[in-house]
This record gives C-alpha cells, sequence and structure tokens, in this order.
C-alpha cells in the first residue's frame, strides 16, 4: 500500500501526540531515556531514526527470545525491554510524542506464522508524522531477524512484513491516535506471552 492511500482518524496532528496510560511519556524511566537518545541539535528526522533504532534494536520481541513476560505500557516495555509488536508501538510512540513529533499506530492483518491454516493475527506498527517532509511515514519496530529486515526509510517503505492479499492479509489503511483497544485488552489479559501469542492474538480489527 503507498501511502498516499493513508487516512488519518484525525485532521489535527495534535491529537498524535497525546499522553495515554500506554503513552506514557511522563513517566520517569521514560523521561531519563529521553535525556539519552534525543539533544537539541538533532533534527526531527534525527529523533525520528534514534528512536526507531532503539525500539527496534535494543527491546527485544517477546515471541523472538521465547519470553514469559507480557508487557503493554511504554515503561514497562523500557523497564524489561521486551514486548511484542503492540507493546513495542506504545513504546515507539511515547518516545516520538515526547518530542513533539506526531505519532499514530497502524495495523496489517497477517499470517500468523507461514500458512492461512495456522490463523491470523492483527500486527500493530506506528506511522509517524515529519513536518520537514510533509508527509507520514510507517515505521515497524519489532525488530529484525532472519528474513525481517525493516528500516527507517522517508522515500520507501521498507516494512518487517509485506501483505499477500491472496492468502487473506491486508493493510489497514487508517492510522489511529491510541492503539486498538483489542491488543491492549489481550496484553492486559494474559500473563504467559508465548500462550498469548500462540492462541490469543486479535485476528482483526
Amino acid at each position: 500500500m503507498e501511502l498516499k492511500e493513508m487516512i488519518c482518524e484525525s485532521d489535527q496532528l495534535e491529537d498524535y501526540l497525546l499522553e495515554l496510560n500506554e503513552v506514557n511519556y511522563s513517566n520517569p524511566m521514560i523521561k531519563a531515556k529521553i535525556e539519552v537518545l534525543f539533544n537539541s541539535t538533532q533534527t526531527e528526522v534525527e529523533k525520528a531514526k534514534v528512536a526507531y533504532e532503539f525500539v527496534r534494536d535494543e527491546i527485544a520481541h517477546s515471541w523472538d527470545i521465547q519470553g514469559k513476560r507480557v508487557t503493554c505500557n511504554a515503561s514497562d516495555v523500557l523497564n524489561y525491554k521486551e514486548g511484542i509488536c503492540y507493546a513495542k508501538s506504545n513504546l515507539l510512540a511515547a518516545l516520538l510524542r515526547s518530542q513533539q513529533i506526531p505519532t499514530g499506530f497502524c495495523y496489517q492483518r497477517l499470517m500468523l506464522f507461514d500458512m492461512p491454516e495456522k490463523g491470523y493475527s492483527l500486527h500493530t506498527l506506528n506511522a509517524v508524522y515529519l513536518k520537514s517532509f510533509k508527509k507520514w511515514i510507517r515505521l515497524d519496530a519489532r525488530g529484525n531477524k532472519t528474513g525481517v529486515d525493516a528500516q527507517f526509510l522517508i522515500d520507501e517503505e521498507k516494512l518487517a512484513f509485506s501483505v499477500n492479499e491472496n492468502y487473506g492479509e491486508k493493510d489497514y489503511p487508517v492510522i489511529y491516535i491510541e492503539p486498538n483497544p483489542k491488543t491492549i485488552n489481550v496484553l492486559k489479559e494474559h500473563s504467559d506471552v508465548v500462550e498469548m501469542y500462540k492462541h490469543h492474538l486479535p485476528e482483526s480489527i
């Protein structure tokens, strides 16, 4: 999907700067990390890239490490340095919104594993508005591994996953202000992340 097809839930950019329970950038731990990641000499693009690469590379994806802990709020993701895409997108949004960089939530419906018979899941990524380019870009901070090579690019997308509509996968076009309630509820309702990932992730918006 080309970004020109993306639809903003709100036409007010300030709505994409809101602090939320899950995007808690006033938390002292988040504030401390902000001091480390950002400085006044950085451009918005440099800040966005630094934050994105930090969340992508330094926060483990729970499935990749076969973790047990379920994290949700940005501060918990930062504290424990792990989370699935739902959680990692909360942290990236918190870091960027703290810097007055509008950040929203986007979704894909993907096969959970390698075949449709194994089910589908809702996948979360972020959209970031770069004022200097007057455009939204989508970024996927789930974390790279063999077969996954998401990058920070402005003129093209390099996401973690491409959508295969022939297999029932899809890109949802809306850039949301808040995380989808289904994604937050599943994080709050489970304590074993591997069990949750295998059997309880929402399949669609």
